[in-house]
């Protein structure tokens, strides 16, 4: 689950960095601030997935993705399907790690 929501906010990240170059054109330099921000505040918390409040911080940064909507509309469509994959890749995490504990606690099996 921690490698999958990493990867997840990584690309975010760096879909973020694409959209900057799309909103280089015709908006502000707060757009482009924010954007900046929000992209270095997604590759921050792929690193805080590993403890304990990670998850949480990578939820909120998806609400402030959605809200990069507004400057760029399209994101709106983006985000959405970004939040998709981040749910995926916590239900399919979930899933691998209790896979993995029951054939831990199988133990190995003999011939």
């Amino acid at each position: 689950m921690k490698i999958l929501g990493a990867s997840v906010l990584i690309a975010e990240s760096m879909t973020m960095g694409f959209a900057i170059l799309l909103a280089m054109k015709d908006h502000s330099s707060a757009a482009i601030i924010y954007g900046c921000v929000i992209s270095f505040l997604l590759f921050v918390a792929a690193a805080l997935v590993r403890r304990p409040g990670g998850f949480v911080i990578g939820s909120v940064m998806q609400i402030a993705m959605i809200g990069f909507g507004f400057v760029l509309p399209s994101f709106f469509i983006i985000g959405v399907v970004l939040i998709g994959l981040w749910v995926a890749a916590i239900v399919v995490g979930r899933k691998g790690e209790a896979a993995r504990a029951a054939l831990l606690a199988a133990g190995p099996k003999k011939p």
